[in-house]
C-alpha cells in the first residue's frame, strides 16, 4: 500500500524557517520524483519543488527559489522541505506527491498524494 505522510508544519513568524518531512513507504523510490506542492483555499494546488530520487537533482518555482530547499534521506525513505525567509503568501496546505519516471512541475503527472500539512505564516 503507497503510504506519503506529510509532518513539520505549524505556524511561524515572516522571516522564520520550518522544516517538513515526507515519509514514504509502498513504492520503490528509485523509479519515481518526488514533488511539493501548496495550496490555499479558493486556488489551484501549485507547484513548489520537486526531486529526481535516484540522482538528486532538484527543481524549485521562481517563487520559492534561494528560500527553500529538498533534501532527502534515502535510508528513512524520506523527502524534507526545508523552507527559509519564510513570507505570509508561503502560507497554504503543503503536500507530497509521487510520480514513476522523470521529475514534473505538472501537479497532473503526479499520482501519489499525502494528506498535507498546513504551514502558516504571520506575525
Amino acid at each position: 500500500q503507497v503510504q506519503l505522510v506529510e509532518s513539520g508544519g505549524g505556524s511561524v513568524q515572516p522571516g522564520g524557517s520550518l522544516r517538513l518531512s515526507c515519509t514514504t513507504s509502498g513504492f520503490i523510490l528509485a523509479y519515481h520524483a518526488l514533488g511539493w506542492f501548496r495550496q490555499v483555499p479558493g486556488k489551484e494546488r501549485e507547484f513548489v519543488g520537486t526531486i529526481a530520487w535516484s540522482v538528486g537533482a532538484t527543481d524549485y518555482a521562481d517563487s520559492v527559489k534561494g528560500r527553500f530547499t529538498i533534501s532527502k534521506d534515502n535510508a528513512k525513505n524520506t523527502m524534507y522541505l526545508q523552507m527559509n525567509s519564510l513570507k505570509p503568501e508561503d502560507t497554504a496546505v503543503y503536500y507530497c506527491a509521487a510520480k514513476p519516471g522523470p521529475w514534473s512541475i505538472d501537479v497532473e503527472r503526479y499520482i501519489y498524494w499525502g494528506q498535507g500539512t498546513q504551514v502558516t505564516v504571520s506575525s
